[in-house]
C-alpha cells in the first residue's frame, strides 16, 4: 500500500484588533498567545514604529516566546535572587517545592490554559531613596497585565484563627477558647510551630519568616535607639504597645501556667512582629473576616501608591464550585521584566509604619502627624459635658498632613472656642458646628490649631536644619543604627509637615479676611458665611490618634 503524505497549510492573517476588544480577552489567552500584527511593509524603515522593515523585525523579535527558566535565568545573571550558596536561597527553594507540593502553581513553563507564573523571590532588596535594606520581595520575570491573577493559595496553607485554634488545642487543650482574640491565637501558634514543634507541615514557610531585629517595629528597639525619637508622637503608642504587649503576655502566658521557658517574652514579641507586620485580612471568606499569614504572598512589598489587592474566594469557576476556599492576588497595574511587585498595607502614616512594620518611606503621601487638642478656659465644664454626651473626650489627637487638617479637627475646635457671647441665650447643642460660628470664633478655631503645632515642635529636642545637617554628615550618619538612622529621617520630615501645616493655616486666616479684629455671633445658631467658606480644607475624617487606629485594626488591645 502506498502512503499519502498530504502536507496541510493554513494561511492566518491577523487583522488589526481594536484595543477595547483585545483588553476582553481571557487572561490565560492574552498570556499564552501573542499576536503578532500585520504591518505594511514600505520602502523605507519608518522610525516612529508605524511600519518599515525594523519596525516588522522588532514585532517578531517580540513575539518570540521565551524559554521556560530564561526569565528566571536573567534575574539570577544580574544578581537578583541572590547567590546560589546563600541559605536563604535555599529557604526560598524549599517554600516554592512545599508550595509546588501543595497544588500551588508556580511553574516557569505554561500550562493547559495556565500562563507561566510569573514573580520571583528576590532574597534582598533596597530602598531607592535611603539604600536601606528592605528585606526580600517579589520581582516579575516576566511581564505583567493589569489585573492578572498573579497568584493563588489554598486557604489551607494559610495560618488563620480557625486552623491555629486546632493545632494549639490539640496539644495544649483548655488553655485559650473560641473566642480568643485572633492575634493571641495566632500568636501562641506561631510560637509552638516554630520553636516548640519545629518539624510539621509549616516548617518551610516559618524557615523564611525574619528575625524580630530584621523586622525591628518601634515596640522592640532599644531605649538608645527609641531616643532618637523624643518629641514624635510615635513614642507614647511605642511605649502604650509595648505595655499592653506585657500586660497580655502575663494575662495568656503567665496566667494560663505554659512552660515560660518555651513561651519566652522574646519569642511572643517576635510572634507580634510577624502578625503586625505580615498577617492580611480577608474580607470574603465563608465564614466571615479574618486576619491570615499567606505563605508567598506576604513577601511582597510595601507602596502608597499600589492599588494591588489580595482576597478570599471559593475554588472553581463561575459555573463548578468546589467548596474549598483560596486566596488570590491580583495586579493592580503593568509591571516589566525585573521591576519589583508591589501591594499596599494601607493608608498609612510612617509613624503607624515604624510602630507595626518597622519601616518608613522618604515619600508618603499619608504621612502625617498627631496634633492633640483639649477643651479648656471658658466654659469648661459645659463643653466636657457637652463632649461626654455625644461621645467624645476632652482630649483628642487628630491626623495633621502635609496639604490638609480634619474638617471635623476645625469643628472640635469651634466647639473648644466658643464664648458666652457666641452662645448668647442658645445651648452648646444648638449649634451646627460644621459651619463657622462667627468670625472671631473661626479665628481663634484656626489660631489654636496654629499654637497647637508650635507646641507640637516645641517636644523635639533637635530643629530640623540640625537634622538635615546630621543627615549630610554621611560619616557621622553612617556609624548610626538603621534603626536611628530611620528615626532621624522620621523627626525630620515631621518637622517639615508640621511647618508647611503652620504656612497653609496662616494663608487660610488671611484668605478668608480673619485678620485683625473680627466680630462674634451672638447667639447665632444657623452660623455665618465668611469669604473662602464654600472651600473646604482637606476631608472629614474620624479620631485618629495612633492607639485608635490600632484598636480599629482589631491588636489585642485595650486602650480604653
Amino acid at each position: 500500500m502506498t502512503s499519502l503524505k498530504v502536507a496541510l497549510c493554513a494561511v492566518i492573517v491577523f487583522l488589526p484588533l481594536s484595543s477595547q476588544f483585545t483588553a476582553q480577552l481571557r487572561p490565560q489567552f492574552r498570556q499564552g498567545c501573542r499576536l503578532i500584527p500585520l504591518l505594511a511593509k514600505s520602502g523605507k524603515d519608518d522610525v516612529t514604529g508605524e511600519g518599515g522593515e525594523k519596525a516588522w523585525s522588532k514585532a517578531l523579535e517580540e513575539s518570540v516566546t521565551q524559554a521556560p527558566g530564561s526569565g528566571e535565568a536573567e534575574l539570577k545573571m544580574k544578581g537578583l535572587l541572590g547567590s546560589p550558596t546563600s541559605p536563604k536561597v535555599t529557604e526560598n527553594q524549599n517554600l516554592i517545592n512545599w508550595l509546588s507540593s501543595n497544588s500551588v502553581y508556580l511553574s516557569d513553563s505554561s500550562g493547559w490554559s495556565v500562563a507561566p507564573h510569573p514573580l520571583a523571590i528576590s532574597t534582598s532588596t533596597i530602598d531607592e531613596v535611603t539604600n536601606e535594606s528592605s528585606g526580600r520581595g517579589l520581582l516579575a520575570r516576566r511581564s505583567i497585565n493589569p489585573g492578572d491573577e498573579i497568584i493563588t493559595i489554598p486557604l489551607n496553607l494559610c495560618l488563620t484563627k480557625s486552623n491555629c485554634y486546632e493545632i494549639f488545642e490539640s496539644v495544649y487543650p483548655s488553655k485559650i477558647t473560641p473566642s480568643t482574640n485572633e492575634y493571641i491565637t495566632i500568636a501562641l501558634t506561631l510560637i509552638h510551630l516554630k520553636y516548640i514543634s519545629p518539624q510539621n507541615e509549616f516548617s518551610p514557610y516559618l524557615s523564611i519568616l525574619p528575625s524580630t531585629d530584621s523586622v525591628s517595629p518601634t515596640f522592640t528597639w532599644s531605649d538608645s535607639d527609641l531616643s532618637q525619637l523624643i518629641g514624635s508622637p510615635v513614642t507614647s503608642a511605642t511605649t502604650s504597645l509595648k505595655l499592653k504587649l506585657q500586660k497580655e503576655y502575663d494575662t495568656f502566658v503567665l496566667n494560663n501556667n505554659l512552660d515560660v521557658e518555651e513561651f519566652t517574652f522574646d519569642r511572643w514579641l517576635w510572634s507580634f512582629t510577624i502578625l503586625f507586620s505580615r498577617a492580611i485580612r480577608l474580607r470574603n471568606l465563608q465564614d466571615g473576616e479574618s486576619i491570615a499569614l499567606v505563605p508567598y504572598v506576604d513577601l511582597i512589598n510595601h507602596s502608597p501608591y499600589s492599588s494591588a489587592f489580595v482576597d478570599a474566594r471559593e475554588k472553581g469557576d463561575w459555573l463548578f464550585k468546589t467548596g474549598e476556599e483560596e486566596v488570590i492576588l491580583y495586579a493592580d497595574r503593568g509591571y516589566r521584566k525585573m521591576e519589583q511587585v508591589y501591594i499596599s498595607y494601607g493608608q498609612k502614616g510612617n509613624a503607624d509604619l515604624m510602630l507595626l512594620y518597622g519601616f518608613a518611606l522618604e515619600r508618603n503621601p499619608y504621612n502625617s502627624v498627631d496634633v492633640e487638642v483639649r477643651v479648656s478656659g471658658e466654659m469648661q465644664e459645659e463643653k466636657e459635658e457637652f463632649l461626654r454626651m455625644v461621645g467624645r473626650e476632652e482630649r483628642v489627637d487628630f491626623q495633621v498632613y502635609a496639604d490638609r487638617y480634619p474638617v471635623e479637627m476645625l469643628e472640635y475646635l469651634r466647639l473648644m472656642c466658643m464664648s458666652e457671647e457666641d452662645l448668647g441665650e442658645k445651648k452648646l447643642e444648638d449649634f451646627d458646628y460644621s459651619r463657622t460660628i462667627s468670625s472671631a470664633n473661626e479665628r481663634e478655631a484656626l489660631t489654636t490649631v496654629i499654637e497647637a503645632v508650635r507646641m507640637q515642635l516645641e517636644k523635639y529636642p533637635t530643629t530640623e536644619e540640625q537634622d538635615v545637617d546630621l543627615i549630610k554628615d554621611k560619616n557621622m550618619f553612617g556609624t548610626l543604627s538603621k534603626q536611628a538612622r530611620m528615626a532621624i529621617r522620621h523627626r525630620r520630615n515631621e518637622k517639615r509637615l508640621l511647618k508647611r501645616t503652620i504656612a497653609a493655616l496662616e494663608k487660610e486666616i488671611k484668605k478668608r479676611g480673619l485678620e485683625g479684629e473680627t466680630r462674634r455671633a451672638g447667639g447665632e445658631t444657623r452660623g455665618v458665611e465668611l469669604k473662602g467658606d464654600e472651600e473646604k480644607f482637606g476631608e472629614k475624617r474620624g479620631r485618629s490618634g495612633i492607639e485608635d487606629r490600632l484598636e480599629k485594626m482589631g491588636l489585642p488591645v485595650d486602650f480604653r
